[in-house]
């Protein structure tokens, strides 16, 4: 089974242009189903694969105690494969067709409040390198709204400062133009003049953040900073490396801004997803007329 995984890796990397991420979540997952059917079922060929094969995978994971979140995830990936070897006619069908997948409740994203928000951007302000290089990714990231991945992913000419807007490269490899922020602007035009050269230790690297030995921030670098400076800031909050982003969205709506153009800010390609913060408004509002309303 391996050829037609493989294949399907490359179709995901390079004709949609997934990010690697991504694409090793299907990988994972894929890798899973068919060790499953392999050794489960007794299936060692795709084409051989049924419906009730299928159905035996989702409820061994189900008893496995998996949530609905991963069991849905899972029911993507499995279908995303087989109608691609359908496609490809490396299977005559597809017997995913047909398999619901498990309605999850949609959590809503916890954000900051503008309190909490200002603490944590005041939090890193000082003279050093680092210091100046976490207050300007903080204040870019509640600026604009952009993901993790995007942040470190930046190049120093991705950051039009004269202009006031940033170059970003999402999901799909789907290119956007985000306004900045004079606050976020300030940061960075500091950090770019004191920090980085510090930072890149006579490297001419491209990357717009580094770390101490002068090379690109990884994702996971970045993630220690932040649980770093929310303990500093006292935020009691369980922050999560997309907590800026929920916030930039939810204060936007909440202070009137259009949801199509918060959409095209956060990258999302259907609306529905960016309607999330739209409940999230309204529990904020819920919850501050039953804090505050002296007949709440």
């Amino acid at each position: 089974m391996k050829d037609p995984i493989d294949d399907f890796m490359h179709y995901l990397t390079v004709e949609r242009g997934l990010s690697k991420n991504t694409v090793e979540s299907y990988r994972r997952d894929l890798s899973q189903y068919t060790m499953y059917i392999e050794t489960k079922e007794n299936v060692t060929n795709l084409d051989h694969v049924q419906r009730s094969h299928i159905i035996g995978y989702l409820l061994h994971l189900k008893e496995g105690g998996k949530a609905t979140t991963t069991i849905a995830r899972n029911i993507a990936s499995i279908r995303s494969l087989h109608q691609f070897l359908l496609r490809e006619k490396v299977c005559e069908s597809d017997p995913s067709v047909h398999i619901e997948t498990p309605k999850a409740e949609r959590k809503l994203p916890k954000v900051l409040t503008m309190k909490e928000v200002e603490a944590l951007l005041d939090t890193p302000k000082g003279t050093t390198p680092f210091s100046q290089r976490d207050q300007a990714m903080l204040e870019l990231l509640y600026a604009t709204g952009i993901r993790v991945s995007e942040l470190i992913s930046l190049d120093l000419g991705d950051v039009h400062l004269t202009m006031g807007f940033v170059r970003c490269v999402g999901k799909g490899n789907k290119e956007r133009i985000i306004p900045l922020g004079t606050m976020a602007a300030e940061a960075i035009t500091r950090y770019l003049e004191r920090g980085r050269p510090k930072l890149s230790r006579g490297k001419n690297g491209t990357a717009l953040f580094l770390n101490h030995h002068g090379n690109r921030l990884s994702r996971q670098g970045f993630w220690k900073i932040l649980k770093q400076l929310a303990q500093k800031a006292n935020i009691q909050k369980e922050l999560t490396p997309h907590t800026l982003r929920h916030s930039f969205a939810t204060h936007l709506l909440e202070n009137g801004a259009d949801l199509r153009a918060v959409q095209e800010m956060l990258g999302h390609a259907d609306i529905s997803t960016t309607q999330i913060y739209t409940h999230v408004s309204k529990a904020r509002l819920k919850d501050i007329y039953s804090s505050y309303h002296p007949r709440a």
